[in-house]
């Protein structure tokens, strides 16, 4: 018998956690970007379809970057156009503004925009330094805004860098401050080679509410490179934080550290928010049940324990 069968997770609150949290469901582009094989677009879009069906509300859908970079979102317009009739959320990411005009004209209502708070990942991944890229999309966000879309500044590497080593608190605070300023919505702190422990994220969103960030505006994204993520994620609960990135089955991984196992999985996220009382709206068995499709038609089980507990996958 299926442990949910049995009432399992037995929910027991915890003082101090906020009553919902909504998910930032990321697997179909930050997890099926890193795939090696190119997974077809009618795959991408039914994925999207069946995780809109498990009452996720927010679905990142795809990039609109140069196929030159990211081949395998090469089919963005495509997929776009596949999903947008659902009745979800679906936010793609804009790397400057010729990446806007591809969204805008298909009508997406949601948008991000992906800064560094490190030097070394600003030249890696965008070619520029901190505050040459945060000029690249300060007319990304302004154009953004005046159509009234929403924008979602992601912050790589808030928490380590795998040059310079340990990021500075304030040198995050920074970044945050100046995409805020910009006039984005929303940002998604990530730990990108997973290397955050509680006490750091505690540390980092006390600095932020301190410099007037306000914690409504804030989201975390974690990885699970050394098992912190959920950790992590707990702590941030802890502070106020009601956005959490994930991803279904664990879909992802961090270029930068070979060791890295991924984006904190959607579903081990879903078990301890159960457990905690804390509500999201999202059916796990039909989480489970989506990962398990997903990883049959990439051709290995998924790294998610809650779907391998609950699929009986091979461990």
């Amino acid at each position: 018998m299926n442990t949910t069968d049995l009432g399992l997770p037995m929910t027991v609150p915890a003082d101090g956690l906020p009553a919902r949290v909504r998910i930032h469901e990321v697997g179909a582009r930050d997890g099926l970007q890193n795939e090696k094989a190119t997974v077809p677009t009618a795959v991408k879009a039914e994925f999207v379809r069946r995780l809109a069906g498990t009452g996720l509300t927010t679905i990142e859908a795809t990039s609109f970057v140069h196929p030159k970079w990211v081949p395998q979102l090469a089919d963005a317009e495509d997929l776009y156009q596949a999903v947008a009739d659902l009745p979800v959320a679906l936010p793609v990411l804009v790397p400057n503004e010729r990446g806007l005009d591809r969204a805008l004209a298909l009508g997406a209502r949601r948008v991000a925009v992906f800064a560094s708070a490190t030097e070394s990942f600003a030249r890696a991944n965008l070619n520029r330094t901190v505050d040459e890229a945060l000029a690249m999309f300060e007319p990304v966000v302004r154009r953004a805004k005046a159509q009234d879309v929403h924008v979602r500044g992601y912050l790589s590497m808030c928490f380590g860098d795998p040059w310079e080593g340990a990021v500075a608190v304030p040198q995050v605070v920074r970044v945050c401050r100046a995409l805020l300023d910009m006039g984005c919505d929303e940002l998604s702190l990530g730990d990108t080679i997973g290397v955050a422990t509680p006490g750091h994220v505690t540390a980092l969103l006390a600095a932020l509410t301190g410099a007037g960030v306000p914690v409504s505006a804030l989201g975390v994204h974690f990885h699970d490179t050394y098992g912190q993520a959920l950790s992590n994620t707990l702590a941030a609960l802890q502070q106020g934080v009601t956005t959490v990135d994930a991803s279904a089955g664990g879909l992802g991984g961090c270029p930068y550290a070979k060791s890295a196992t991924g984006n904190l999985a959607t579903e081990d996220l879903v078990w301890m928010l159960r457990g905690l009382g804390i509500d999201t709206g999202v059916d796990l068995g039909r989480l489970v049940a989506t990962s398990v499709w997903m990883a049959a038609h990439l051709g290995r089980p998924s790294p998610s324990r809650t779907v391998r507990a609950l699929s009986h996958q091979e461990q």
